[in-house]
């Protein structure tokens, strides 16, 4: 187990060197290299120590964490003794264990976060090419790279804090180019997705002017895709009122079931109504690196969101959108004071994100994917993708093969939803066992409403989980019925 308290958290021997001659923040050279080695070993023995860990902090409360990480406002400064704390964050934290499959959450690949320290160390401003000539390179080039891995050659873009922040700016782009409203204002619009859309969708529709009412849900099928007739059939009666259609957003990857819309479909139906089409792949669109197919239709899209924090594994805060066209996200976010107006007319020189994005300051975020890449390579992360698939499908043929267990849907990608049926109230039921599950900390799941059933959701998108780790769900949901009962 993680001794937080061994060598590796241990600071004391550190002494702050500063030299008053300059200013207060200043830290020598031998200071931060003793704290940035101490660290690495704290972190190196931590990661060491994660598949035996708990899936979840034991018996911590919020009151507990009020008391170990709040208080006034530190006028003066501990020095190292600042460091000591660390022990206590990773203790009050979530792991990212090889049995965490709750919600749609990547495992956090440590090359990557090597990344991350470097990109800090380094504090770029990755907005425009003379504020960061490496870093927006790098940025560029790490896009084009996740264009072509999920077939959408040639396609433009920019990373970002997530899905939601790329489903928003998708959509802004969509509402942009459809019903312009930077100029005078929001004149309303209509944007269409399915019932089972990530809640992004209704939220960036209201933050774009349009309102949750602009929000067009459409049923789905026995599977969870969007049903097309009735897609069509909704355009055709918002044109016949005189509503302005604006955008489909088809699902490649839902959250609770992991479903695909049928994209080639929904595509055609973009076209003839002349709609922007926008995929929301923030689940499941870096899977076509592993099963391409199952994407047929994602590359007819004017812009898809995806996540590399999900399925590349990388640290949290690394979103993507791309655009089949620039001019469209320029038309959209385009709008510089004379103080950061670019002067040079060079295709590379003269880049600036801020023309195509939401973000003036902007972290260097690709410096961790673009190492990480290379470190690995793609072959790799596809054998990991195959591998979180595989596992999926192990324990949906698991729990089919149990008497008192229910599968509640198909398993397009990696989200199994399932729930306990040996009992009178299920929902009551299986609420009771999902809360046993987590208290014991073997393993981590979290829930869904399935067709108005309380499910039991295992969702695995983690490059260290095992067999072994996926057979612990069953054996844990088996061991909390049999203590409920």
């Amino acid at each position: 187990m993680f001794d937080p308290q061994g060598d590796g958290g241990d600071y004391s021997s550190i002494k702050a060197k500063r030299d008053f001659g300059v200013r207060p923040l200043t830290l020598s050279s031998d200071t931060f290299r003793a704290l940035a080695h101490q660290l690495s070993n704290f972190s190196a023995d931590y990661l060491q120590a994660l598949p035996q860990l708990p899936s979840y902090p034991h018996g911590i409360s919020g009151r507990e964490t009020e008391e170990l990480f709040g208080g006034d406002v530190p006028w003066k400064g501990t020095g190292v003794d600042a460091f000591e704390a660390l022990p206590k964050v990773f203790e009050a934290s979530r792991p990212a264990s090889p049995r965490f499959f709750g919600y749609v959450f990547g495992s956090g690949e440590p090359v990557g976060s090597l990344g991350s320290f470097a990109a800090s160390v380094l504090h770029q401003n990755a907005t425009a090419w003379r504020s960061g000539p490496a870093a927006i390179t790098i940025e560029r080039t790490v896009v084009r790279w996740l264009a072509s891995l999920i077939g959408c050659e040639g396609f433009s873009g920019s990373l970002t804090l997530g899905g939601s922040s790329a489903n928003l700016m998708g959509l802004c782009m969509a509402r942009e180019a459809k019903a312009p409203a930077n100029q005078t204002g929001v004149q309303g619009g209509v944007i269409y997705c399915s019932t089972e859309a990530h809640m992004s969708i209704p939220k960036a529709a209201a933050l774009l002017g349009l309102g949750h009412d602009a929000v067009r849900l459409i049923a789905v099928d026995d599977a969870f895709r969007m049903r097309t007739d009735d897609l069509r059939q909704e355009i055709t009666r918002d044109l016949h009122n005189g509503k302005v259609p604006i955008a489909v957003v088809a699902s490649a990857g839902t959250t609770a079931t992991g479903s695909i819309d049928p994209m080639p479909a929904i595509a055609e139906i973009c076209h003839e109504f002349g709609l922007w089409f926008h995929v929301d792949g923030a689940y499941g669109a870096l899977a076509a690196l592993a099963i391409p197919d199952a994407f047929r239709g994602m590359e007819r899209a004017d812009s898809v969101s995806l996540d590399p924090h999900k399925w590349l594994y990388q640290p949290a805060g690394t979103g993507c959108l791309l655009y089949r066209n620039s001019s469209d996200a320029r038309k959209a976010f385009g709008h510089s004071g004379e103080y950061a107006r670019v002067l040079s007319d060079d295709p590379i020189e003269g880049f600036a994100f801020f023309e195509e994005s939401i973000e003036l300051t902007r972290p260097f975020r690709a410096l961790a994917l673009w190492l990480s890449l290379r470190f690995h390579g793609l072959e790799a992360f596809r054998e990991s993708i195959r591998e979180d698939l595989r596992l999926a499908r192990l324990l949906a043929d698991l729990v089919d093969a149990e008497p008192g267990l229910e599968r509640l849907a198909p398993v397009a990608l990696s989200a199994v939803n399932f729930r306990c049926i040996d009992c009178e109230d299920a929902n009551g039921f299986n609420r009771s066992i999902l809360r046993r599950v987590v208290q014991r900390g073997r393993v981590y799941i979290s829930n869904a409403e399935i067709r108005g059933n309380f499910a039991l959701r295992a969702c695995i998108v983690n490059h260290r989980s095992t067999e072994d780790d996926v057979r612990c769900i069953l054996s844990e949901v088996l061991a909390a019925a049999e203590d409920l009962k």
